[in-house]
């Protein structure tokens, strides 16, 4: 059932939109982290500074990282300190079940951020009680440790997981180590369903060259509480909380000369319904609410309140044709409301092919580095606008009996008040106030942060699947990118255009009896106006007994490449080990 992307859940076949999801539990041993799962989905850019997810950056379809909502369980962690660290999540990769990924502008279900797609890590009721560890080490003085520890009942489950990652660096500053845990409670009551998930997680790591010809040091803590609360069959309601911390320093061999702590907390509600009002035909409505605020020696304190009604009406006739309408109303701080209007149908001409369709607007609020922030390199600007989006798309899906299926889309998206950091050619200076360049000799300007108008993103992704047989699968997957601006006027961009032009792969996983299991993704990426690089993975383990051995290969070209301009990656990169399976009995 897919959960992201519709109102209420629904099979992933029936869906009108682009949606990609990932069963993550099928051979963890084969993945090392959750941006391992992701790189299966074309449409997704990865921009990673450090291997593992550590100070990771995604985006969709061309947009900057801070125009794509990261969910848990359909709940925001989207930082409202910064667009960066959105795949800073706050729970090991263990405690996930499934990723799914919607591909275009999804302000209409989840409000503000979501103008490039969201992406929503989906956690369930562990299906066994079981106890198991994982241990492995490799290069660059890499060590990792993994625990899960569940109960499954009737009524109840219980699910602990922990994990730990350490290296030293592939060069100087370039250390890093990641902890985090979760508690997962599911129960059943008179009302219905509950779920409650504690979290949090710890990741200091040397960020040398992150953000300029700087040494620099980093820690970033999160702790994630979630409620889910069935009240009877129709209507749920949910409670999250997120606290996010930053501790960075700009050298970190002097940390007296600049240092930037910011801690940001967010609050979110919600209440919704749904119901059947004719037959084949739902309507769904509900509230939300939102407060965020910053506590930053950089930044300043500063907090803000936001609040959303939605409905939306879905007509569904199986295997033959269905319609959403929906509409969101979403105001913040007593400014002017954002309305995000979608539409979507698809339309099946015969069983095994559909073809669809949407429309919709999508917004983004600025952050509070947006806003605020200043140091010797970069400048925010108070009086930005929000930027939006209006994006159209069109496609189909064919799945051949399961056997061999072809996903495949084009879209258009047009944004109005795009947020960027810009600055002039050495020798001038940017004037904020009317958007020029004054020449200023002798002088280097710094990046400011500006609206920008006449953005277009116009593109295709493709996605081809063929199962050989039940546990045979090869992938190809291709999307391709082509944006325009007309009014930059000479002007430098610092994130809008370092999107992938073109980014392409092929893949395989399967078994080769013995319980052994592998797979093997080749990968091509280019960037806007820079060359395209390979990067080659494989992974083999054994996934049966109670003795699970495994090696994870990467970047076995060798190749050297950076994916955030200026930040290397590392090279050729091995790990090897061992989980073990202490207990595991189903209910």
């Amino acid at each position: 059932m897919l959960v992201t992307g519709t109102f209420e859940p629904i099979p992933l076949l029936e869906t009108q939109r682009s949606v990609m999801s990932i069963d993550v539990q099928q051979a963890p041993l084969l993945f090392s982290s959750d941006v391992d799962y992701l790189r299966l989905d074309p449409s997704i850019d990865l921009q990673e500074r450090a291997p593992g997810g550590v100070q990771a950056d995604l985006s969709i379809r061309g947009s900057t990282f801070g125009q794509t909502l990261v969910l848990i369980d359909g709940l925001r962690v989207n930082d409202a300190q910064t667009g960066h660290h959105n795949l800073d999540l706050p729970i090991p990769l263990d405690s996930i079940d499934r990723i799914e990924m919607l591909h275009g502008a999804g302000s209409t279900f989840y409000g503000a951020d979501a103008m490039g797609g969201a992406v929503n890590f989906v956690t369930a009721p562990p299906a066994i009680s079981q106890l198991r560890i994982r241990a492995g080490i490799g290069n660059f003085g890499y060590n990792e440790q993994r625990a899960v520890a569940s109960y499954s009942a009737l009524r109840w489950s219980e699910e602990i997981t922990a994990d730990r990652s350490f290296s030293t660096g592939f060069m100087p500053d370039r250390d890093f180590r990641s902890a985090a845990a979760s508690s997962e409670t599911h129960f059943q009551s008179a009302l219905g369903g509950t779920t409650i998930l504690l979290s949090g997680a710890d990741r200091p790591f040397g960020a040398n060259q992150f953000y300029g010809p700087f040494e620099s040091w980093e820690r970033t803590k999160g702790w994630f509480a979630a409620l889910t609360q069935d009240l009877g069959k129709q209507t749920v309601f949910d409670f999250g909380y997120r606290r996010h911390s930053d501790e960075f320093i700009l050298l970190r061999e002097a940390p007296s000369v600049y240092e930037n702590n910011h801690v940001t907390d967010s609050w979110q509600v919600s209440l919704r319904r749904h119901g059947e009002v004719a037959q084949n035909t739902t309507i769904s409505y509900g509230a939300e609410g939102y407060r965020d605020q910053i506590d930053s020696n950089n930044l300043g304190h500063h907090g803000r309140n936001r609040g959303a009604i939605y409905a939306a009406v879905d007509f569904r006739a199986l295997r033959r044709v269905s319609v959403s309408l929906g509409a969101r109303e979403e105001s913040y701080n007593g400014a002017r409301g954002q309305f995000t209007p979608s539409a979507s149908a698809a339309y099946w001409i015969s069983s095994s092919f559909k073809v669809r369709g949407a429309v919709s607007r999508a917004f983004r609020i600025p952050t509070y580095t947006d806003l605020y922030y200043s140091d010797p390199a970069n400048v925010g600007n108070p009086n930005l606008r929000p930027e939006s989006a209006w994006s159209y798309e069109g496609g189909f899906d064919w799945n051949s009996g399961g056997r061999v299926s072809v996903s495949a889309s084009g879209f258009y998206r047009r944004e109005h008040d795009g947020i960027d950091y810009v600055k002039c050619q050495p020798g001038s200076q940017f004037n904020v106030a009317n958007g020029t360049c004054v020449a200023m000799p002798g002088t280097t300007d710094v990046w400011h942060a500006y609206n920008i108008d006449n953005l277009h993103f116009t593109g295709v992704e493709t996605l081809l699947r063929y199962k050989h047989t039940q546990r045979q699968e090869f992938d190809l997957g291709y999307s391709g990118v082509y944006g325009a601006q007309q009014a930059l006027n000479g002007l430098e961009s610092q994130y809008v255009f370092n999107y992938a032009t073109h980014n392409a792969f092929a893949g395989w996983q399967g078994a080769l009896g013995y319980g052994i299991t592998a797979r093997t993704r080749i990968g091509v990426t280019q960037r806007y106006q820079r060359d395209a690089y390979p990067l080659w993975d494989f992974s083999v383990a054994r996934e049966e007994g109670r003795f699970r051995p495994y090696l994870q290969l990467t970047n076995l070209s060798n190749t050297s490449y950076a994916e955030i301009q200026g930040v290397r990656m590392p090279g050729r990169a091995v790990i090897g080990g061992l989980e073990l399976i202490v207990f595991s009995k189903k209910r």
